[in-house]
């Protein structure tokens, strides 16, 4: 069976925060009402994985589905998983169709639309890896092959394997890395170029307050950009922003978003919400026409320049390929 063309719609609902990453999942009846909510409200893009919650999500975002499935491009992920508790990268063919087969049954869903490999192994080449996602296209078990956090080096090597739909890399005001190449490569060679975080971890949306306040196990307490002193000096760009924002008639998180939207046709933007109502005004920014010139002055503001830190602390730079700048401010 040849790959379906995996065309996304410019805007879709990141879901790992409802199961992952950032401090106390929402219980699951929770979880599924707010992705039925947005399904309501007109998201017709849906992104998951293996990883979040532990396969949780996956199982979450099926339920949610039910009886809606041609509503939404169903995305998920593979390649990186919880094994005995410990997170663990392996791309190893193998191991990635067991992966789509396991993600094809908590999703309760006859194929997936886009399937990723959710970060490169480095101890297999990328080939053998999108290799057997090639497979799974061939079955019909997925439509169209993705890329995370990978460089533009990988993407051309997989290129060289199978068609790539798709490539999720980190991309907002305050993450510039897609800048150092892969915006670019992605319009030359027809890839569709997903920004997940464009909101900045919630920096953007003016949602962070004290990242001490934050839960124990919230990622955000790892990542250097959150720690001080980088977060005093990160902190001082916000009266500006919500200015900005305020000038504009737009929430922040609104202004962020536009922002992303307007760097190219072919980039998606994904945010996550464990709020409905968050997600409604997310939504809204795909339609808002905002003066480039307000646009032009938030890059101005955010950028690699004006933000201090890394993206991720040491362990999380090791397991990315991305392109990255050189030491933070």
């Amino acid at each position: 069976m040849s790959a379906r063309v995996v065309t996304l719609p410019r805007f879709g609902l990141g879901c790992m925060n409802v199961s992952h990453a950032y401090g106390a999942p929402l219980p699951a009846a929770e979880g599924e009402a707010l992705v039925r909510g947005a399904l309501d409200a007109g998201v017709t893009h849906l992104d998951t994985a293996t990883l979040y919650g532990d396969t949780a999500n996956e199982s979450l975002v099926g339920r949610a589905l039910r009886g809606r499935r041609d509503e939404v491009v169903l995305a998920s992920k593979g390649g990186m998983a919880n094994v005995d508790g410990v997170k663990v990268i392996d791309g190893r063919p193998d191991t990635l169709r067991a992966q789509v087969d396991a993600s094809l049954q908590r999703l309760g869903v006859d194929h997936i639309d886009l399937y990723y490999l959710h970060r490169w192994d480095k101890t297999v080449p990328i080939g053998e890896s999108v290799g057997a996602l090639a497979e799974a296209v061939a079955a019909g078990k997925i439509g169209g092959i993705g890329l995370s956090e990978v460089s533009v080096a990988r993407l051309r090597e997989a290129l060289a394997v199978a068609p790539i739909a798709a490539v999720q890399n980190e991309y907002s005001l305050w993450t510039r890395n897609a800048e150092l190449g892969m915006l670019e490569a992605t319009r030359e060679l027809g890839v569709q170029l997903v920004a997940f975080s464009p909101v900045g971890r919630g920096f953007l949306s003016d949602s962070v307050g004290d990242p001490a306040t934050l839960a124990q196990r919230d990622i955000r307490r790892s990542m250097p950009r959150f720690q001080e002193p980088n977060w005093q000096a990160n902190e001082s760009l916000l009266p500006a922003w919500r200015s900005l924002a305020a000038e504009a008639g737009v929430t922040p998180a609104q202004l962020a978003l536009a922002w992303v939207l307007a760097r190219g046709p072919h980039v998606v933007a994904i945010p996550g919400s464990t709020s409905l109502r968050h997600v409604r005004d997310n939504l809204a920014a795909a339609s808002l026409d905002i003066d480039p010139a307000v646009l032009t002055r938030a890059g101005e503001l955010i950028n690699h320049d004006t933000v201090a830190g890394e993206r991720y602390n040491p362990q999380g730079s090791s397991e990315v390929d991305a392109e990255t700048f050189g030491a933070a401010a």
